[in-house]
């Protein structure tokens, strides 16, 4: 590509650190959460959030278990602040949850903050203010020490007018485009709002460091935020907050990293809505943790109905491979994984084990409210013998032999290849009924009879090219008697290779299925499938209908 030199690292790196994080290698326990989704989220929107869809929205949030959320700039627009003053007046932020609210530095926006913030019981005000090199020099054309004095000035304010007011109203401050500013004097700032703050014991600040625009990879942002962990003052009154943004696609990371050099909360969004590349996907960042047996204090046991909530109030659709969400992300349409999974989910069975370890899948879809039949085990022209075999299994209790699944299996890829799409269960269970299971053309036999001698009489009535017929012979047992009748009658040769039955568990509990495969006199097999209540009606149209199958692609000799 050209032009490339146009470019340069517009990141600072932290002064020389321990880098004690990257001796770590899981977080072993939950951040405190705070959603942005009303605020950073909606003000991403093409068509910002109605009140009525930003109430919908809270309440589900609450509902996942948010502690604290962030509510919008009530400042900013007539709807957000009709927005808060909604929530408090009618009392729909139960005592447990912290609203969390959005402020510039200046006094009237101040101003009008706390006003929309009468009558709360719990609020974060969190003041911002830009500190990066780039926004100093271009955007505000100010020093250092008017920038800082920005960030002071707010705190002031701040403070001055939480003293008028009875709720329980914390500070949080965001020296915004923390990436791209010097960590020395991120510090600097940072240090001389909480100097006006005083956090305390029962009085804690928040001091959130944003990825406002990704500059740099993972590793440094740790670096950053280990300095600033390590620097800040009044450190044990602090709570250290990650913002990231995801221009680089490493959100997850920059947040996962940051939580091993000392962070303790974060804000983001559910699927990461945000401007530009948007948040930190907060579902898939828990989720993580939650795969690696550590709660994330969040509830995403029914991810679907969290889905279609966002996708309702915000008009935006969540990708299907998203981590975890997307509608495909447990699809498994490879032959070779399809194997895999249906072999680690019998495995699980055998051996009754409560860990997790079932190959392609890094956590139990059911744990998220998804189905393993619907969504794991997808066919196609790509997929295999084993997850065709296996969702036939689940969804309709046919246990097929091995080669049989690999006949069915290529039969069902074919009609897959040829007619371009993803073949549903039932229409695989159609494919497998009209092929094999209780055939009746071109031979039918209504009805047989059978009489104990030397060994078995089976005296079969059948129905064959528009006559009705009785043949009568014997064996030495009941199918083999049944076969030799249709032997003689028909003039086949072939020997049954293979006979297995079971009770169909996920059919009527009367039910018994039973598999034959006859291999003819030029080495091919025939496969039949036969149901019924009785094992030995079923077990006969097996036979007749490997038997049918084979009639189908040769001219009858009778």
């Amino acid at each position: 590509m050209e032009n490339f030199k146009k470019y340069t690292r517009q990141f600072f790196e932290a002064p020389k650190t321990a880098m004690k994080w990257a001796q770590k290698s899981y977080i072993d326990k939950a951040p405190v959460w705070c959603s942005v989704d009303l605020r950073d989220g909606n003000q991403a929107l093409i068509i910002p959030m109605s009140l009525e869809e930003k109430l919908e929205f809270f309440t589900h949030l609450v509902r996942v278990g948010f502690k604290e959320i962030e509510i919008g700039f009530p400042a900013a627009s007539e709807t957000e602040y009709e927005f808060c003053r909604t929530l408090i007046e009618k009392n729909m932020i139960p005592d447990d949850v912290t609203i969390q609210v959005l402020t510039q530095s200046r006094e009237h926006i101040i101003a009008k903050t706390f006003e929309a913030l009468k009558g709360a019981k719990n609020a974060i005000v969190h003041l911002y203010n830009s500190t990066s090199l780039a926004q100093r020099e271009q955007v505000f054309r100010k020093s250092r020490e008017e920038i800082k004095e920005i960030a002071v000035s707010g705190a002031k304010l701040c403070k001055q007018y939480r003293e008028k007011e009875s709720g329980n109203f914390r500070f949080e401050y965001s020296p915004e485009s923390f990436t791209g500013t010097e960590p020395e004097y991120a510090l600097e700032v940072c240090n001389a709002v909480l100097d006006v703050w005083e956090p305390k014991e029962g009085d804690p600040v928040i001091i959130n460091l944003p990825v406002t625009v990704s500059h740099s990879m993972p590793h440094v942002y740790a670096n950053q935020v280990e300095y600033m962990c390590d620097n800040l003052k009044y450190r044990e009154h602090v709570v250290v907050s990650l913002h990231p943004h995801n221009d680089r696609g490493c959100a997850v990371a920059d947040s996962e990293m940051g939580l091993l050099a000392g962070a303790d909360r974060i804000e983001g969004t559910l699927f990461g809505n945000g401007e530009r590349t948007g948040n930190v996907d907060i579902v898939t960042l828990a989720m993580n943790m939650f795969s690696q047996g550590v709660d994330p204090e969040l509830d995403f046991s029914n991810l679907p109905e969290i889905t279609a909530v966002y996708e309702k109030v915000t008009r935006m659709k969540v990708y299907e491979r998203q981590p975890y969400s997307g509608q495909l992300v447990f699809a498994a349409f490879s032959g070779s994984h399809q194997d895999a999974i249906a072999k680690g989910m019998k495995w699980r069975e055998e051996n009754n084990t409560e860990l997790w370890t079932v190959p392609y899948l890094p956590v139990d879809p059911t744990d998220i409210g998804r189905v393993y039949e619907a969504d794991v085990i997808r066919i196609n022209s790509q997929s295999g013998k084993g997850g065709i075999g296996y969702l036939l299994e689940k969804n309709y209790g046919f246990s097929l032999p091995p080669k049989m699944r690999e006949t069915f299996g290529y039969q069902v890829k074919s009609v897959s290849d040829h007619l371009h799409k993803e073949l549903m269960p039932e229409e695989v269970y159609e494919i497998f009924r009209k092929n094999y299971v209780n055939l009746e053309e071109p031979v039918k036999v209504p009805e047989i009879h059978y009489v104990q001698c030397d060994g078995i009489e089976a005296k079969l009535t059948m129905e064959y090219m528009g006559k009705t017929i009785v043949a009568t012979n014997t064996g030495n047992g009941r199918l083999d008697a049944i076969s030799n009748a249709l032997k003689s009658f028909l003039r086949l040769s072939y020997s049954i290779e293979t006979y297995t039955e079971h009770a169909l568990e996920n059919g009527s509990s009367s039910d018994a299925a039973s598999y034959v495969c006859i291999l003819d006199s030029e080495g091919k097999r025939f496969w039949g499938v036969g149901v019924d209540p009785d094992i030995i009606t079923s077990s006969a149209k097996a036979l007749v209908s490997a038997i049918n199958n084979k009639l189908k692609t040769e001219e009858p000799n009778a």
